[in-house]
């Protein structure tokens, strides 16, 4: 089959700091396709088209999280009883990531898109038929594992697209990502309310099954590229990452960012809702999150700017941002224009980052996917270790001990990374 453009990518230890593409081929090399796939409108269709399914397949993962409610009133218990579902869901998304997100080095994408898309509609429609809270969580723990077809196709599209112009075509995909979890927590959370819980989880599963295929088919056919075993590439991440400064450096910063959103945001409901913040009810609340349309905005933008002045610049500017954003947030205790303003500011740095890295993670080493792979565990063991603290510390300081746990975890991910220096 012919290769790639990431499967040209010269040794990481040669790679520079700054860079965000593979070392320079031909035109027509890099232009390429990896496999065969439909063309005329469907190779126009591509890119939108695998946007598209990004947002859905995503929106699965966080699906639970607004009609918790709703689910404990259907099954006779309370919202606090029953919120743990929302932690299966992460669980099952990280499962999936170790175990499947690698597979796109070494299997058939097209096929592997289709199974785990048929495999999520199946676990949806378990849960909408769900009588208890063990069978629910059991469905979702699936749903959410088969939901990593967006890190599978983000590698696929920049392998496909120009060298000057991946980071804008990594962007459009991570905005549609972005989006997806937008629309889970707000239009689930009032479809919920209009059509019950269990209409919104069938919903999910008609939308993961018909773009999950209609992904597949437009898919490039590919052979298998790799002999060996089948989960060779789980075994290989921590190698991958020794090897790979740039790739380590991606990881860790993204953790650093992708932390200090987490505990911000996932705190921010406490701020809002109790008495001793603003006193607002959940629904309003909830609506707080379309402050994450932000970052769909500014993933285009991101990518451009990392075609045009490279990664590093874009990541330093990116934390610059976040650091600008945490006293708002603490001001924002009792200011809400200052709150507004910080989770403006706080998703733009977060998703520009995003791209940034992630641009650098695919194209730094021979195998996108297992790289991929690392990259995005790291940014969600950053997220969940910085959540886990951020609940205590608002218990213990309040407010201003979130915002304390979102700035030590922007320090250390900058400060990690300035240590080592490339060898």
């Amino acid at each position: 089959m012919p290769s790639s453009p990431s499967s040209t990518t010269s040794p990481s230890s040669t790679t520079s700091p700054s860079s965000t593409a593979p070392a320079p081929t031909s035109t027509a090399a890099r232009r390429k396709p990896s496999g065969n796939g439909p063309s005329g409108a469907a190779a126009r269709l591509f890119l939108p088209l695998i946007a598209l399914c990004t947002a859905v397949t995503a929106a699965n993962i966080y699906l639970a999280a607004p009609l918790l409610p709703l689910i404990a009133h259907d099954m006779g218990s309370t919202p606090s009883a029953v919120a743990w579902l929302a932690s299966v869901a992460q669980l099952g998304y990280a499962a999936g990531l170790l175990f499947f997100a690698p597979l796109g080095d070494s299997v058939n994408r097209r096929r592997l898109v289709a199974v785990l898309s048929l495999v999520a509609t199946a676990a949806l429609l378990a849960a909408a038929a769900s009588a208890g809270t063990g069978a629910l969580a059991g469905a979702v723990l699936v749903a959410s594992a088969a939901t990593v077809v967006p890190q599978l196709l983000v590698p696929l599209v920049a392998e496909r697209a120009p060298a000057d112009r991946r980071a804008r075509h990594v962007a459009a995909v991570i905005a549609g990502l972005f989006t997806g979890v937008v629309a889970a927590r707000v239009l689930g959370g009032l479809a919920g309310e209009a059509f019950g819980w269990r209409a919104v989880f069938v919903g999910a599963a008609v939308l993961t099954a018909v773009l999950g295929l209609a992904t597949a088919y437009i898919l490039p056919v590919e052979r298998r590229r790799r002999r060996g075993p089948l989960f060779a590439g789980l075994v290989a991440i921590p190698g991958l990452v020794r090897r790979s400064p740039d790739l380590w450096r991606a990881c860790v910063r993204q953790a650093g960012m992708y932390g200090a959103w987490s505990a911000l945001w996932t705190s921010l409901a406490l701020l809002l809702t109790e008495d001793e913040g603003y006193g607002m009810t959940t629904a309003a609340a909830g609506l707080f999150g379309l402050f994450g349309l932000a970052a769909s905005v500014v993933a285009p933008l991101a990518g451009g700017l990392v075609d045009r002045f490279g990664a590093a610049k874009v990541v330093r500017c990116a934390y610059g941002l976040a650091a600008l954003s945490v006293p708002l947030f603490w001001l924002g205790g009792h200011v809400m224009a200052a709150l507004c303003a910080a989770a403006v500011l706080v998703h733009a740095a977060l998703v520009a980052s995003h791209v940034a890295n992630q641009t650098l993670a695919l194209t730094t080493t021979s195998a996108p996917a297992t790289a991929n792979t690392a990259y995005v565990v790291a940014g969600f063991a950053g997220g969940a270790l910085a959540s886990a603290l951020a609940g205590p510390a608002f218990g213990h300081w309040g407010w201003g001990g979130v915002c304390a746990v979102a700035g030590a975890w922007l320090v250390l991910g900058w400060t990690a990374t300035v240590v080592r220096r490339v060898r």
